[in-house]
């Protein structure tokens, strides 16, 4: 676990007296790893634990080898929520360097962050007249601010169109490359061949863990999806994942 990023062990998450993540183990290392399972299957509460905003009942959740949601983190995790995180009548520069001061950084970092999801060119735009696609940019230049070593994205491409989903996970990939690690979630499962790692999901337990070619080699299916529902098949029956 030398190389690992994030460190879950007996994760436990009560809402509403049920159990919403129960006995959860998973292990995240560098690059881009994909989340994905259906919506409402625990995936936003995992994230919700890993960036350590969740309660617990019970587990312990490491990041970079400190305790999810510590002091020494703080400028170290990147999170973009599903909801925008931006002010919709401040321009995208005005967002980003609020958005810096908060967490204590120079005037710079605002401008470092648009250049890294190409928004330069848009840096005087009020933000809420952009594009869906824009505004998950600058939600994920805020993310991005400090050059934090773990970016955590709640569903960042719901709802675009796939041009602009296949240039963000080209971002994505480009800001792995750089040396911070990307954990992203989805319910699309063609996403999936877009990831290094996988963790498929499915009400509140870790189906699979892999790279996309393992998943599918295990399954012996053609693609994610089909891999996902053999395994589903294979748990309902009793079979070992």
């Amino acid at each position: 676990m030398m190389n690992s990023v994030v460190v879950i062990e007996g994760l436990r998450v009560v809402r509403g007296g049920r159990p919403v993540l129960d006995g959860l183990d998973v292990v995240v290392g560098a690059g881009v790893t994909g989340l994905l399972g259906p919506s409402g299957c625990g995936k936003s509460t995992l994230l919700r634990s890993i960036v350590g905003v969740q309660r617990v009942a019970a587990g312990t959740v490491s990041v970079l080898g400190k305790p999810a949601g510590s002091a020494p983190l703080r400028d170290r995790v990147g999170y973009q929520t599903q909801s925008a995180s931006t002010y919709d009548d401040l321009t995208v520069l005005e967002n980003l360097r609020f958005f810096a001061r908060v967490l204590g950084l120079p005037p710079a970092a605002a401008e470092e962050s648009l250049a890294a999801v190409d928004l330069t060119g848009h840096r005087d735009a009020v933000a809420g007249r952009l594009s869906g696609g824009q505004r998950s940019r600058v939600g994920l230049a805020v993310a991005l601010l400090g050059t934090p070593a773990l970016l955590v994205l709640d569903e960042p491409t719901v709802g675009l169109d796939p041009v602009l989903r296949r240039d963000l996970w080209a971002l994505f990939h480009r800001i792995a490359d750089a040396g911070t690690a990307v954990l992203v979630s989805s319910h699309v499962m063609d996403e999936a061949e877009r990831c290094d790692a996988l963790l498929l999901m499915r009400e509140g337990r870790i189906i699979a863990h892999g790279t996309p070619a393992e998943i599918k080699g295990s399954q012996g299916a053609d693609d994610i999806e089909s891999a996902f529902l053999a395994i589903v098949e294979g748990v309902a029956g009793g079979d070992a994942v």
